[in-house]
């Protein structure tokens, strides 16, 4: 009997080529899925053609007809299936194989076709470049992720410090809360001893009194027991003895005698918050860690930073740009009311203080300007010289000063959308912005040298 392929390796059940072929006892094969899903809806396993019982419920895999099944379907993804020819030409137009047949007939004939060998080079190189971009990203995907795990191994970094920077200020807290527990209920006590000795020794005294008064009461009340005669030759003694014994005042406690109550108690959170004002200190601005440039390392409290060398940080679009100078932000943005805060730059060479907004100071280094609602001002020193800069006039001031401050007092009035910058030690105005605009203003710092941001009284 002749080959027929398209009979020969196809299932008996689902009418399809083979897909993993399996051969039962009776030589029949047929698809395991399909082998599987008849079983399962017959009460026996029986053959789907002739009906025997095959013996197992795993038979063998049929793998020459398998092997047959995949290199017949591959020789026929080569030959065209309306002419029954090799494949050896490419319509460009329609972007798919055609054979000699099909180039000549209606569908392909206006169209423009080449031989295979120099499509496969056209469409691989078409390809290769429609696949760079792929590469591109999948590159920038990799870096990212190498980026976010940095990022989670310096979180958890981030929280083992601060969570023992939070441990160590609670103990201070913790030590002089104890301390103040301690030292008023040492005064406490003292104040009880004392007064409770004081309460002992009136009882001493009293208790003299008793007795003297009651010895001479009993034998008085026992003489005049006593007969007439007897009575009256004692009489005169006795009247003598009772007469004199001075009778003192009433005897009464003095004022204070009792613990003072009100003393120890009375507003007691109020004079320990009192007295822990000379432990604890208020910084009108925070800097923000997560803001600052790879060269500033910041103190534990966040009010005060050094330059070192620039250390390894993952990314963060908060984060100053590496190609602005070492710069750090404060970490709450300013829209209402009056702030101050006084800086101490000390001997610094260079630096600089101001606002910004948000916008300006998210600049990427490789932008050549800054975002149209970026808003910088600030008073800078390098060079030994003052400058005033505010992006929004586009154009820097140079200042004139009769001494250089070492504390600078700068002051952001958001209702009047205004700014100054004075010295601290002497109230002489360095210099004046004005018509800030309304967005929200974040504090800046840069130095050289250590910069301190000073504590305000409480």
């Amino acid at each position: 009997m002749a080959f027929q392929p398209e009979k020969d390796l196809t299932c008996p059940v689902c009418h399809d080529f083979f897909k993993l072929p399996v051969v039962l006892t009776c030589s029949h094969s047929f698809c395991t899925e399909c082998l599987r899903s008849w079983w399962r809806q017959k009460p026996a396993q029986n053959c789907p053609v002739c009906k025997r019982t095959c013996p197992t419920s795993d038979p063998p895999l049929n793998l020459a007809l398998k092997n047959l099944c995949e290199s017949y379907l591959q020789q026929q993804d080569h030959v065209c299936r309306l002419h029954s020819e090799a494949f050896k030409l490419f319509c460009v137009s329609d972007r798919q194989l055609v054979c000699v047949v099909c180039r000549d007939s209606a569908a392909h004939r206006k169209h423009a076709v080449i031989p295979v060998d120099e499509a496969t080079k056209v469409c691989k190189d078409e390809l290769q470049k429609a696949l760079n971009p792929l590469k591109d990203r999948l590159e920038l995907v990799m870096r990212f992720r190498k980026y976010c795990e940095f990022s989670t191994d310096h979180i958890k970094t981030q929280h083992y410090r601060t969570a023992n920077l939070i441990r160590e200020e609670f103990l201070k807290l913790h030590n002089f809360l104890s301390q103040q527990q301690e030292a008023r209920l040492k005064a406490l006590k003292e104040e009880e001893e004392r007064k409770t000795q004081k309460m002992k020794d009136r009882i001493s005294v009293v208790s003299k009194e008793i007795e003297a008064l009651s010895e001479i009461i009993e034998a008085t009340e026992e003489q005049l027991r006593s007969e007439d005669v007897s009575f009256l030759i004692k009489y005169k003694a006795a009247v003598e003895k009772v007469q004199n014994c001075a009778l003192q005042e009433e005897p009464q406690l003095s004022p204070g005698a009792l613990v003072d109550q009100a003393k120890h108690l009375g507003n007691l959170t109020y004079h320990v918050w009192s007295s822990m004002k000379t432990l604890v200190n208020y910084c009108p601005v925070i800097l923000d860690p997560n803001t600052a440039h790879p060269e500033v390392v910041l103190s534990d409290d966040l009010t005060s930073f050094t330059c070192k060398e620039e250390q390894k940080l993952p990314l963060n679009p908060e984060r100053v740009p590496v190609g602005l100078k070492a710069m750090v932000r404060g970490h709450a943005g300013l829209d209402s009311g009056s702030h101050s805060w006084d800086v101490d730059v000390g001997d610094s060479d260079e630096w600089e203080l101001g606002v910004v907004t948000l916008s300006a100071f998210s600049v990427s280094p490789d932008d050549e300007y800054f975002a149209d609602d970026a808003g910088w001002w600030s008073v800078e020193f390098s060079d030994d010289k003052y400058t005033a800069v505010n992006i929004d006039k586009k154009k820097d001031m140079v200042l004139k000063l009769k001494s250089n401050p070492r504390r600078v007092r700068v002051l952001l009035e958001c209702s009047k959308r205004k700014l100054t910058f004075s010295d601290a030690d002497t109230n002489a105005r360095i210099y004046s912005f004005s018509q800030l605009c309304q967005q929200k203003l974040f504090p800046i710092f840069s130095s050289d040298m250590p910069l301190f941001i000073l504590p305000q009284k409480i």
